[in-house]
């Protein structure tokens, strides 16, 4: 996956956590500005269920429980391109930055963890889709 590396500077770090039996998920926000298109975007891009809401209850739902999604050793979402949105959106960013930790911390003490890393760099890959996500074989 050499070629993946040169393109996206986190396929190292997804490479790992697959390579450890995680499910890894991208989720690209760049060209997002306010919450519905947030939450499109994390329906879309992570494929929550039918049942999600699309708001910041429903979101910290579908992170704390993931019957939802295929079982896994652990999970690792990376969320990149975020920064257009934390400058159009600052007091919806500090929410959404609000769910992911509270499902981190959630997951923190269970058998299969949850994690999510915030990219610094620009957006990489695709900017929305079920295609980003990546699921570890077993």
């Amino acid at each position: 996956m050499a070629d993946d590396a040169g393109r996206n500077p986190l396929a190292p770090v997804l490479d790992a956590a697959r390579g450890a039996g995680w499910t890894t998920a991208t989720l690209s926000l760049a060209g997002v500005k306010d919450k519905a298109a947030f939450m499109e975007r994390c329906a879309r891009g992570l494929g929550l269920p039918d049942w999600f809401g699309h708001n910041w209850d429903a979101l910290a739902d579908c992170l704390t429980d993931l019957s939802w999604a295929p079982a896994a050793r652990g999970r690792l979402l990376v969320v990149s391109g975020w920064q257009e949105y934390a400058r159009a959106a600052p007091g919806e960013w500090r929410i959404a930055q609000e769910v992911f930790s509270s499902a981190v911390e959630h997951w923190r003490d269970a058998e299969t963890g949850l994690e999510v890393v915030l990219a610094l760099g620009p957006a990489a890959g695709p900017a929305v889709g079920p295609a980003a996500t990546e699921r570890a074989e077993s």
